[in-house]
């Protein structure tokens, strides 16, 4: 154990400097790990882009976003750690910093593009509107005739069964269990549909 952790006397100025680095580094990891694993994420709020929750609240799509909190520090632990594993080979110390800066920028990469493709898992669950229109569904509550009001409609959309509001300009009411098709998407929320059959 003492051989992981010696005493501070026993480094050179070099080592400390990395131990000075990878201990705070590893325990804010540490630390956002946790807060990430259990709900407690405070990336959105400090990210270096803070314009991404603007973004998606316009419906774009999450970007690529190499400069985060998480994976600067990410980049000082993997540096730090791996920059004693090459201190202890007995690298010259030209060697330590260029390849434990590659270990860090390699590893603010993986965690960038983990971020980004669960972000892009989570975005194709979205519900897509348009792709309800030609769909066959039943009515859930009754549609009123020509737009006099809403009514609901269940209907397999990407793969799920969802209930959504529905209008139609049929000339009579559509009542609760005939079948419907898809004709429209009006304000992209409200299903236009016809009786069919």
């Amino acid at each position: 154990m003492a051989s992981i952790f010696p005493t501070w006397a026993d480094l050179t100025l070099f080592e400390q400097v990395y131990w000075t680095i990878t201990i705070p580094a590893t325990l804010i990891f540490i630390i956002l790990l946790v807060m990430t694993v259990f709900g407690g994420d405070m990336d959105s709020d400090v990210d270096v882009d803070t314009n991404v929750d603007s973004d998606i609240s316009h419906g774009d799509s999450i970007p690529f976003q190499f400069l985060s909190l998480k994976n600067i520090v990410a980049f000082f632990t993997v540096f730090g750690w791996s920059g004693i594993g090459f201190v202890h080979a007995g690298l010259a110390t030209w060697l330590v910093i260029l390849l434990s800066v590659i270990c860090g920028l390699i590893m603010m990469v993986a965690m960038a593009s983990l971020f980004y493709f669960m972000s892009r898992l989570a975005e194709s669950g979205t519900l897509k509107m348009n792709n309800a229109v030609g769909k066959l569904g039943e009515v859930y509550l009754v549609i009123p005739a020509k737009r006099k009001g809403m009514g609901k409609v269940q209907i397999n959309v990407q793969g799920s069964l969802r209930t959504l509001d529905a209008i139609t300009d049929e000339p009579e009411n559509l009542p609760t269990s005939s079948i419907i098709q898809v004709l429209d998407v009006i304000d992209d929320q409200i299903l236009l549909v016809k009786k069919q059959g």
